[in-house]
């Protein structure tokens, strides 16, 4: 029997503030995380999910490796969360084992016996390097498309969006009255799922997809391609080509927005060509600019690097836990790390702010640590989850990763 292997690669930081509190696999794109998509794609019983240990224990929702024994003879196909899947998995796949797959000058994936896998098992970040000390025979993947920086799960969404909903049931499960359905046949809303009077639902440009317990109030115009994660609450206004995933509430003007969970944005306010982390809230009127005057190419920082996004279309990159107060201006291409508090609206924001960093609209402090876990601690409860010593511990070793960039 082949088994299923997913890891995250040495080049996590390069998706910070996102990976900052979550491992790679356990980022959003289209209608799943990174992990669930692969597993889909690759329809392999899971054996193991190698990451940073502390990120990984705090990812509540991680898919569980399946009990099945494993003998020394079976085959494990060992894969890159970072790595899109696409048609060059068949090709790779028909290839010879044992088999390192590289591509883009990185690691794509392997293929190999579990007897000589087996030792590298639960080493979590030393695990690519033990894989790479193998020695196994090389083999090149040049079609293999590797998730570099946070805007490409933007970029790459609708087209995610697009293929995870054609597996998903289709149909109308859920309730739906007096509401406006365009092209209703690309319309599916799953047992539990609600559409308000008044809402329109307007899948003419793609799919448009409500999970189990999502609901759409009334005056909600809903544009495809779009998939409502279980327990999200669309309040009002226009919502276009976007993720949102388990128990998000969001209001205003959102377009080709990645939001992994857990966020709030109940009020009016234009979040655009964004990914927001999970538990952030986003407070009424945040604005963000995804478009410079000039219609130029867009400039990120990620780990401490400013880096040329190669699009003129980039909102701002939020990490988890962050909270923006009345009136946030969040400029072109902004790096807002984890934990951040903005409270000086009407004010641009800095391009880039640090994690747990306290700003009032002139000046940044640091963000006191023991304050900043209290509040994770009631924001988390008010979505009935209870902060776990797993996620009060990747806190605090992000706090003390962070603190020279606070400082800096």
């Amino acid at each position: 029997m082949t088994r299923l292997v997913l890891y995250e690669d040495r080049h996590w930081r390069a998706l910070r503030p996102l990976t900052d509190l979550a491992p790679v696999p356990a980022l959003w794109l289209g209608a799943a995380t990174l992990a669930e998509r692969w597993r889909r794609a690759a329809a392999l019983p899971l054996l193991a999910i190698e990451a940073r240990g502390a990120a990984l224990a705090a990812w509540r929702d991680a898919p569980q490796p399946e009990s099945l024994p494993a003998a020394g003879a079976d085959e494990v196909l060992v894969l890159n969360a970072a790595v899109q899947p696409g048609p060059w998995l068949a090709a790779a796949r028909t290839g010879r084992v044992p088999a390192l797959w590289m591509g883009e000058g990185r690691v794509v994936g392997a293929r190999l016996p579990f007897d000589l896998l087996a030792p590298g098992l639960g080493r979590g970040e030393g695990f690519e390097k033990f894989l790479l000390g193998l020695g196994l025979p090389a083999q090149a993947v040049p079609d293999a498309p590797f998730l570099q920086h946070p805007w490409d799960l933007v970029a790459w969404n609708a087209d995610a969006i697009r293929a995870d909903v054609a597996a998903l049931p289709a149909g109308i499960q859920g309730d739906v009255h007096g509401a406006m359905l365009l092209e209703p046949e690309r319309v599916a809303v799953a047992a539990g799922a609600r559409v308000d009077a008044l809402a329109v639902l307007d899948a003419r440009d793609g799919p448009i997809y409500l999970d189990r317990g999502a609901s759409v109030r009334s005056h909600t115009l809903v544009i495809g391609p779009c998939y409502v994660g279980p327990g999200t609450q669309l309040l009002g206004g226009v919502i276009a080509r976007s993720s949102f995933g388990p128990e998000c509430r969001v209001a205003g003007e959102v377009e080709e927005c990645v939001w992994r969970g857990y966020a709030n944005k109940r009020h009016h306010g234009f979040v655009g060509h964004s990914v927001i982390g999970a538990w952030a809230n986003l407070g009424a009127l945040t604005t963000t600019s995804d478009l410079k005057n000039n219609y130029g190419s867009v400039r990120v920082w990620v780990d401490g690097a400013e880096i040329d996004s190669g699009s003129s279309k980039v909102g701002a990159m939020i990490g988890d836990h962050v909270k923006t107060g009345i009136g946030t201006l969040l400029p072109t291409g902004a790096s807002v790390g984890v934990a951040a508090n903005l409270f000086g609206g009407g004010h641009f924001a800095p391009k880039r702010v640090a994690s747990f960093a306290w700003w009032d609209g002139a000046t940044s402090a640091e963000h006191e640590l023991e304050k900043c876990v209290a509040t994770a601690r009631i924001a988390m409860s008010r979505r009935g989850v209870t902060l776990s010593p797993a996620d009060e511990a990747v806190l605090r070793e992000a706090f003390a990763a962070t603190a020279k960039e606070r400082r800096g």
